[in-house]
């Protein structure tokens, strides 16, 4: 890949500096091409560089870019297509009533959101399903998407190689339907993955090497978990994730369901069996992880293994609430995920950030609670380590230039103390309609809360008319409605003793 031709210094000036390791007052940083150079006082660096270019002033908070470290970018989101939060199991079924959107197009408008909130990286779980051409050729529009909007991405595909109804026991639940809507299970939905796990492989290998010199594309594994792909393609995704030096991210214990199915299916809990299989290490993360046991948390540290916190898809979802604090008490690696499931529909980095500051504050003095600063690190510096990645999630000499400059005027409205953290005071208060310019990599990607690599009106306007045209999916909404009280009581019946199953987990929180 050709290297751009050195571009003069520039600066970017700010009331507050949050570097991930201090604050700044009326500070700056020194950028050039893509990487920071130094920080200082704003009267020192200005006076060292009098003609660079200046961003930013004495009105605006600067902050390393958010790390947002479990997500599907998704476009239009499950509420506005008529699909209504419940648990897991029943709401991934209950997903096939989804319209389809263009790839390119919903990830830009997904990009987009996470750019107005700050986000500067992201790692995408995506779904690929169908022909080797038809799932490359969904890769490669998301990934065009991601080119075209700046944001810096470790796109992790996947594929679902079984337990297309409930976990494991497709063949059962089916033979227990009624005749006519066990027969119209099979004529509308996918039982079968048409895509070899030979051609996944191919795929997504061919993508992590094509991708391997890109200034801000990473393409990792992204098996959507251990239920839905078999352990010998587990293997060989660690295997290969391995050789060619990229990362694995899937889904594991987020639902209590996924809980039961260690005992059930493995006699032992799921990530034992991972680790079992040999496939955690430094490059696995698991996103969820809601039902962690004790000697599961003491696992993921020997290994290395990281976790995704993602607080408000498992409360939309009614998974539960993950052991935060056992996590980092443990010296587990956590950074922080919006899962495309915020809890108010909008993609808020800062609304995540204050719900996992707020959801783990345990009742009694003298007990753990995160901080702000705890969490902040989880969306920053967690993160990087999640993704392997040494020079992001910090404002530091030698890091890349993802900035992100928040305005400071109704945070600190209409009057703020000179003893007030300023750190504490910006996550508390800022929205992301606060977020007025991110750069990633020194290109400005949002400029006055827009993007500047599209027109995002012109993408939701054309998403609106794609989804207008889109074929009508009023047999499939008709069968999630009529199918999913016998999934959820199937699921049911895996609860043997009648006790309250959050007693345990409240218990070791």
């Amino acid at each position: 890949m050709k290297t751009s031709p050195m571009t003069a210094v520039q600066l970017v000036r700010g009331r507050w500096i949050f570097t991930g390791d201090e604050t700044l007052s009326d500070g700056a940083i020194a950028f050039q091409n893509d990487t920071i150079l130094e920080l200082d006082s704003w009267e020192a660096l200005r006076a060292k560089y009098p003609d660079a270019n200046v961003h930013g002033s004495s009105q605006f908070a600067i902050l390393p870019g958010f790390i947002n470290a479990h997500h599907h970018s998704n476009g239009v989101p499950n509420s506005l297509q008529g699909v209504d939060d419940d648990f897991l199991e029943p709401w991934l079924f209950a997903n096939t009533a989804l319209r389809s959107q263009d790839p390119t197009l919903k990830t830009l408008f997904s990009a987009a959101l996470l750019l107005q909130s700050g986000v500067t990286t992201v790692l995408d779980v995506a779904s690929i399903s169908g022909t080797p051409e038809a799932s490359t050729n969904n890769l490669k529009g998301r990934l065009r998407a991601y080119e075209q909007a700046g944001l810096r991405v470790a796109l992790a595909p996947g594929a679902n190689y079984s337990s297309f109804l409930v976990h494991y026991e497709d063949d059962a639940f089916l033979a227990s339907l009624p005749d006519s809507l066990r027969q119209q299970v099979n004529t509308l939905v996918p039982l079968q993955q048409t895509l070899s796990p030979e051609d996944y492989l191919s795929i997504i290998s061919d993508l992590v090497i094509n991708y391997q010199s890109h200034p801000h594309i990473d393409v990792w594994f992204g098996p959507p978990g251990p239920q839905w792909v078999s352990d010998d393609l587990m293997i060989k995704i660690a295997e290969t994730a391995r050789s060619l030096n990229t990362g694995i991210q899937t889904h594991v214990v987020e639902s209590f369901y996924e809980k039961l199915m260690g005992p059930r299916f493995y006699d032992k809990s799921v990530i034992a069996h991972l680790h079992e299989l040999g496939v955690l290490s430094p490059r696995f993360s698991i996103a969820h992880g809601v039902w962690l046991t004790e000697s599961d948390i003491e696992i993921l540290a020997e290994t290395g293994a990281s976790v995704s916190h993602n607080p408000s898809s498992n409360l939309r979802l009614r998974a539960g609430i993950a052991p935060l604090n056992s996590l980092l008490e443990a010296g587990v690696t956590v950074g922080l995920g919006m899962d495309g499931t915020t809890l108010g529909d909008d993609e808020d980095m800062f609304a995540e950030i204050r719900l996992a500051a707020r959801l783990h504050r345990t009742p009694q003095i003298n007990t753990p609670a995160p901080s702000f600063t705890d969490v902040f690190h989880m969306a920053t510096t967690g993160g990087a380590r999640l993704l392997m990645q040494q020079k992001i999630g910090k404002l530091a000499p030698g890091y890349k230039a993802d900035l992100v400059l928040v305005k400071c005027d109704r945070i600190t409205y209409p009057w703020i103390a000179p003893e007030a953290n300023p750190l504490h005071v910006v996550l508390m208060r800022a929205h992301a309609a606060d977020v007025d310019t991110v750069f990633v990599n020194g290109k400005i990607v949002l400029q006055d809360g827009q993007p500047t690599g599209f027109d995002l009106q012109a993408v939701g306007q054309e998403i609106a008319n794609q989804m207008d045209a889109a074929a009508n999916q009023q047999k499939n909404r008709a069968l999630v409605a009529e199918l999913l009280p016998y999934l959820k009581q199937w699921y049911a019946n895996w609860t043997m003793p009648k006790l309250n199953p959050y007693a345990t987990f409240n218990s070791r929180v």
